[in-house]
């Protein structure tokens, strides 16, 4: 395709390339749904012989590196990158394990040149700093998202008919603080190792909870997400551009439509997207300007307790049961059981919520963005190593002590 002129052929090219890639991805993950489901209107049609589909293994990570192959061959169509000189480099793109099954989605012109020649990010520097970040991210998912998951299992476990509101919310929270550790501590893990082996890899997150709007939101929550589909699905659906406000909604809607869907193949993953698209919609319409008469603190309350809310759609797979969830609390019933944690969930609970929130303030902003930087001070990496030792042997302690440590991951 790099070599042909006439773009009739070129657009035949990429168009038999998305299509093989998005044919894989549907076969393994979504044509099980889709029998499933048309099963159950035959059902109700009165047509009571089901259609017969075997049950498929899920490849591991085919979600992120099914994006990646399609950045690959876009990029080099619109001539962004030129294409990789040989099938292991591009196998190494694709397959290059930090990022392969939890992230951050790279799209190829980011880390083209990188494949070639690392030279400028394999510094001793690099390293340390690469090593500290992973640390960071193995404390996120093992000592905080861990912990707080365990918790959110019982209760969403439970029997949500009779389900405690108060219980209901300390759930929704301790899921909601759980997704935000495991993911951007898998990424900082990603992050951190593609450092140490020379490769600067994309942020994927950046404190997203203390975004003012859900607009915010998606700019801050799985960065590396947004930006694949907003350069490969929603400007080519044209995005602002359009003749009419109505055209650009539905653009917003069909792309959190199908980012749901990319998520897992369930109604409650394309119903937490179609939720996230109509607020976006709400935003774009008439909420922004009606947040501007408010202070800082309601608009980051309020985004945060919708995003919430969409979690338990997230985490429940029955949409008709995470309805009935969503409803237990705000039925605002505190006479059935309640639930007694012991105090090591609340220190946990209220570590999540200082580190979703610290940086709402800018000089602790500045504290984070020291961290994560590229320093060569030798009393910076004495005190960095000394910290990611303990955070490190704790971390460890952790693993060995429990025998819960679940991959989130393996339902995408």
């Amino acid at each position: 395709m790099a070599r042909i002129d006439k773009l009739s052929t070129r657009r035949l090219i990429l168009f038999l390339s998305v299509s093989i890639n998005i044919g894989l991805l549907f076969y393994f993950k979504y044509s099980g749904f889709f029998v499933e489901n048309v099963n159950a209107i035959l059902g109700r049609l009165g047509h009571f012989k089901t259609i017969e589909f075997t049950k498929l293994v899920l490849p591991l990570g085919i979600s992120f590196y099914t994006f990646e192959t399609i950045t690959y061959v876009v990029d080099v169509y619109r001539k962004v990158h030129k294409p990789l000189d040989n099938v292991w480099d591009y196998q190494l793109y694709i397959l290059l394990f930090p990022k392969l099954i939890a992230g951050p989605i790279i799209r190829y012109h980011e880390i083209a040149d990188q494949i070639k020649d690392r030279s400028a990010n394999d510094t001793i520097d690099d390293k340390l700093t690469g090593f500290y970040r992973f640390i960071i991210g193995l404390s996120k998912k093992v000592l905080i998202a861990n912990q707080l998951g365990a918790q959110a299992d019982i209760i969403f476990s439970s029997n949500y008919h009779v389900l405690n509101s108060g219980v209901a919310w300390i759930g929704a929270l301790a899921y909601t603080f759980q997704i935000y550790f495991d993911f951007s501590g898998y990424s900082d893990m990603a992050i951190g190792l593609g450092r140490m082996m020379g490769f600067k890899f994309p942020e994927n997150f950046n404190n997203p909870y203390i975004s003012q709007s859900i607009t915010e939101f998606w700019r801050r929550w799985h960065m590396s997400l947004g930006r694949w589909m907003k350069n490969y699905l929603y400007i080519p659906l044209g995005g602002n551009r359009v003749n009419s406000k109505l055209r650009l909604y539905f653009n917003l809607w069909i792309v959190f439509l199908l980012s749901g869907l990319w998520h897992g193949a369930s109604w409650g993953f394309v119903f937490w997207g179609a939720y996230h698209g109509t607020f976006l919609a709400l935003e774009r319409g008439f909420l922004i300007k009606l947040f501007e008469k408010t202070g800082r603190l309601f608009r980051t309350l309020f985004t945060f307790f919708v995003v919430a809310i969409g979690w338990v759609f997230f985490k429940v797979e029955k949409l008709s049961d995470a309805f009935i969830y969503v409803k237990r609390m705000f039925a605002f019933d505190f006479t059935s059981p309640g639930f007694n944690p012991d105090k090591e969930f609340y220190m946990i609970f209220y570590t999540a919520l200082f580190f979703s929130f610290f940086v709402y303030f800018k000089k602790l902003q500045k504290l984070q963005d020291a961290v994560f930087a590229l320093h060569s001070s030798i009393k910076l990496h004495f005190l960095q190593a000394f910290l990611s030792a303990i955070l490190l042997i704790l971390s460890i302690s952790y693993i060995t002590a429990s025998g819960f440590n679940p991959f989130i991951y393996f339902r995408f």
